[in-house]
């Protein structure tokens, strides 16, 4: 726990500074692998993909960096599937080294984008939205030509596949997380891929005189306690254990009975006090 909450830190205090180039440490490749049921990580080291599978079709979330598709591509090939048969491509925020790769994953793909409108609008420009917290040092990326919107609450689906919009503003103002069910032989999982929900901001932006920005992470906190949690895969996986859990070697190790969503959003939530205590001069 306490290595994870140290690399929630770390890597949130370094976002900023990663967002402005493909940094090798983010993005290094890894070897794909199943997660649980028909779900698999196919990102890159420090930057979530996510590919959930079916006969008719795939659902892929989140693109990495503009040079992640890639590498995205191989691991999906290494897994044996398809990229081609990738029929939605779910976005969780409007930042470089998220967004970043999803204009060239629908180009090789023809995939449907789905985000929320706010990041939906993002995507479309190719920048995130004047008012993020991150704004200073915005680095634009490849627009993409067609987004499908999502409400909070809203299901996708693909053959039998169906995922869940969550949204968790705060980070960005349409930051959104998504659930669905993944099964193992008679064993299924709900399956959280977390948004980030941390407060990381450029140079002289206080959360202290932003109260509806500060609201938002409240309400990303809540949502993500309520959601039903047996798996969780952060958009920086070293947020929610990935890595310590794929090489502890034990049997349905990224099953914690919603012990990750819980330390995920306690982490958050410190951070952000903390963060506000110092702005306060505490």
């Amino acid at each position: 726990m306490i290595k994870t909450c140290l690399a929630f830190v770390l890597c949130g205090l370094a976002a900023t500074a990663h967002a402005q180039n493909s940094d090798d440490d983010w993005n290094k490749p890894v070897e794909p692998f199943q997660i649980h049921g028909n779900t698999y990580y196919v990102g890159v080291s420090s930057l979530s993909s996510v590919l959930v599978t079916s006969p008719q079709g795939h659902i892929l979330l989140d693109g990495g960096y503009p040079d992640s598709p890639q590498r995205i591509a191989a691991s999906i090939r290494k897994l044996g599937f398809r990229v081609r048969d990738i029929k939605l491509i779910l976005s969780s925020h409007d930042h470089f080294d998220h967004a970043g790769g999803i204009a060239e994953l629908q180009r090789m793909t023809g995939a449907t984008v789905v985000a929320s409108p706010l990041t939906a609008a993002a995507l479309k420009r190719g920048h995130m939205a004047e008012d993020d917290p991150q704004f200073v040092g915005n680095t634009p990326f490849a627009k993409v030509a067609k987004v499908r919107t999502v409400r909070d609450g809203e299901t996708v689906k693909v053959g039998p596949l169906a995922v869940t919009a969550v949204y968790t503003p705060g980070h960005t103002a349409g930051g959104t997380s998504w659930t669905w069910r993944s099964c193992e032989k008679d064993r299924c999982a709900s399956v959280v891929f977390a948004d980030s929900i941390n407060p990381i901001s450029s140079d002289g932006y206080k959360f202290s005189e932003h109260p509806e920005v500060v609201k938002q992470y409240e309400q990303s906190y809540a949502a993500l306690e309520r959601a039903s949690c047996d798996v969780i895969i952060a958009v920086h996986p070293e947020f929610s254990g990935m890595w310590e859990k794929r090489q502890s070697g034990k049997p349905d190790a990224f099953l914690d009975g919603g012990e990750g969503c819980k330390a995920y959003v306690k982490a958050a939530r410190d951070k952000l006090n903390l963060r506000l205590a110092a702005e306060a001069g505490k």
